[in-house]
């Protein structure tokens, strides 16, 4: 009887380098992936023959749905009226009032809406507001 000693026909399988292998694949696949910023809120922008100018890299997002629902970033307006929108905009937007602000309104919204909009943005101080449009099947084509 030997005690202590190992048989020849037992083996091991040593998962320790694959479990290395499997969480470097995973760190390259979360680093990189995109992640991008999605709303709830569905809008139709309406159409436009000029394009924008100026860059909207670090620009603020407003955005006015048909029904009147508004969203500040990836942040939904709870509540009705402009105060909601306005303790909204301040939340996300910090300090930083020489940001532009790209208002996206659905091009079905109430014109009401979206000047609803710009006045809470000019209460809050901001100056610098662009309205993001697409382009029309006209000005495509030239």
């Amino acid at each position: 009887m030997r005690i202590g000693s190992r048989r020849e026909d037992d083996f091991e399988i040593n998962v320790i380098s694959l479990i290395d292998v499997l969480l470097t694949l995973l760190m390259f696949f979360v680093l990189s992936t995109t992640f991008v910023e999605h709303s709830r809120l569905k809008v139709n922008l309406p159409k436009a023959d000029s394009q924008a100018r100026e860059s909207t890299d670090n620009a603020l997002t407003l955005v006015v749905d048909r029904d009147g629902h508004y969203s500040v970033g990836s942040d939904e307006v709870l509540g009705e009226g402009i105060e909601p929108l306005k303790a909204m905009i301040e939340r996300v937007a910090g300090d930083d009032r020489n940001r532009l602000v790209v208002i996206r309104a659905d091009a079905m919204t109430p014109h009401q809406n979206v000047v609803r909009a710009m006045d809470a943005l000019g209460q809050v101080g901001f100056t610098r507001l662009s309205i993001a449009t697409t382009p029309s099947e006209a000005g495509a084509a030239q």
